[in-house]
């Protein structure tokens, strides 16, 4: 990311709003906004296959992993506005098991980049599946959008869930209730 070009860009903008880049709250506001955006677009700089690779362990299980609340952060594409929540990943493996925080690392990969919610879930699912070619995968987001919250239609109370089941989390009705039924089950204190 040109970082120079996104903060005449930003001055560019601040000018079409009406406001001076120049005044004294805004003079540094360009690089500041340059320096976030280049945060919170890293996803697309950052390769969620080498972040993956480095903590693939051998484990011969095939019981449900799953891992909740992983707090997520994106950008809309339609608006470019945030949305945010939490993902709740759970997979079966044959004979491999990701390090626990890299999960949260492909969450983060696929969200810093301008994303819809049901893409991104689906994203997340794939790519864990084929890391570790898991037997079944299930990831459900629960969101809350600020194109729906403080424009549009205002509806600060609106939560999107969405869900992507792979393999056995699609194909046997058991494996999935199962998963949904440990989503609901109170997380200890």
């Amino acid at each position: 990311m040109n970082q120079e070009r996104v903060m005449e860009l930003v001055r560019e903008l601040l000018r079409e709003l009406g406001e001076d880049p120049d005044r004294d709250g805004l003079r540094k506001t360009p690089e500041r906004v340059a320096k976030s955006w280049a945060f919170l677009t890293s996803g697309y700089r950052a390769d969620p296959h080498t972040v993956i690779n480095e903590a693939v362990f051998e484990a011969h299980t095939n019981n449900m992993i799953l891992l909740r609340n992983i707090e997520v952060y994106s950008l809309c594409e339609h608006h470019m506005l945030p949305f945010y929540g939490r993902c709740h990943i759970g997979y079966i493996s044959r004979d491999k098991v990701l390090g626990v925080s890299k999960l949260a690392r492909i969450v983060d990969i696929y969200a810093r980049r301008l994303q819809i919610q049901e893409r991104l879930t689906a994203l997340i699912a794939a790519d864990i599946r084929k890391a570790i070619n898991a037997e079944g995968v299930g990831v459900v987001m629960e969101c809350r959008h600020f194109c729906m919250m403080m424009r549009g239609v205002e509806k600060q109370n609106s939560v999107m869930t969405t869900s992507s089941v792979l393999g056995s989390f699609h194909n046997d009705a058991a494996t999935r209730a199962e998963f949904m039924s440990l989503l609901r089950t109170p997380a200890p204190p």
